[in-house]
């Protein structure tokens, strides 16, 4: 769980986020598609995936790569990416099992359509590490069971219900393959039925950050760490937005560190916690030049 001040400071993003967009929706479109390479990058290296974020961008532009790579992984990265796309189109999709098995149909179109657009049935069980998915002939009605719950469920924290939903989805395994994948597309299908912009979960920080909060949950039952870092990335995607709209010039942090006299692995930290209004591009932390709010307390 979060704290109310953490709640506190996310309101007062988003209410700063949804003013700024007024006049401004052709740019932040134009925002969310310029991201969908570094979501499709993360979201695949997550699941082992070879490709690197160049490659990525090489395979989305229609390029020729410089290395030989698995035909998947150039099907993984294009399927990705063409549901990312689908859920940019529109400002909300009701999430229902219709929905959810539809956007699972096209992740795994020519990668294996035996399996593709359906839930686990008969002796089709899952296991990742030491955790073994919901027995097959529950699957359907689990996932039924989560999808009723989330949409009626109106008394959790809005990034609660989002992180409870994706522990139990993950926890459930319902498909043969795809599970991490629709469960990060379904995060962001959450949020931008809020009226929030997506996030992303980084690759480089999953073994720290992601993978042991699937370890202690079923064990616990608590979700609260996905809330952290939900939270966490929430306030990086909307940080990323309202510096975009506003900021005169954006610089990376190491160069602003530098020039305001702050350790770099200070401001680096800070970045990580958001405490302040930093935000990764292509991988790098970025912030506003002129960004002095507070820097005396801050650092």
């Amino acid at each position: 769980m979060i704290n109310q001040t953490t709640k506190d400071k996310i309101e007062a993003l988003q209410n700063r986020y949804a003013t700024l967009a007024k006049g401004n929706e052709i740019l932040l479109k134009e925002i969310a598609f310029a991201e969908i390479p570094e979501m499709v990058y993360n979201s695949n290296a997550i699941e082992n995936s070879t490709l690197t974020l160049e490659d990525t961008e090489k395979i989305l532009a229609g390029d020729n790569l410089n290395r030989k790579v698995n035909v998947r992984e150039i099907y993984e990265a294009k399927n990705l990416a063409h549901i990312t796309e689908i859920l940019l189109q529109k400002s909300k999709h009701k999430l229902n099992i219709k929905l959810i098995l539809d956007l699972h149909k096209t992740l795994l179109t020519h990668i294996d359509d035996r399996i593709a657009g359906r839930f686990r049935r008969g002796k089709e069980w899952v296991r990742v590490g030491n955790h073994l998915g919901a027995n097959p002939q529950f699957v359907d009605a689990l996932i039924q069971e989560l999808v009723d719950d989330y949409n009626q469920n109106k008394n959790r924290y809005f990034l609660d219900s989002i992180a409870r939903f994706h522990a139990e989805f993950e926890t459930i395994h319902p498909f043969v393959d795809g599970n991490g994948r629709m469960g990060r597309v379904l995060i962001n299908l959450q949020l931008t039925n809020a009226g929030l912009p997506p996030i992303i979960i980084q690759n480089k920080s999953k073994h720290s950050d992601y993978y042991p909060l699937f370890t202690n949950y079923p064990a616990t039952m608590k979700f609260g760490g996905f809330t952290q870092l939900f939270a966490m990335l929430l306030q990086e995607a909307l940080h990323k937005r309202i510096t975009l709209i506003t900021a005169k010039k954006i610089i990376p942090l190491s160069v602003w560190a530098n020039n305001n006299n702050v350790k770099a692995n200070v401001a680096a930290n800070k970045a990580k916690r958001q405490t302040i209004p930093a935000f990764r591009l292509r991988e790098k932390w970025m912030i506003a030049e002129e960004y002095t709010n507070g820097l005396n307390q801050d650092f």
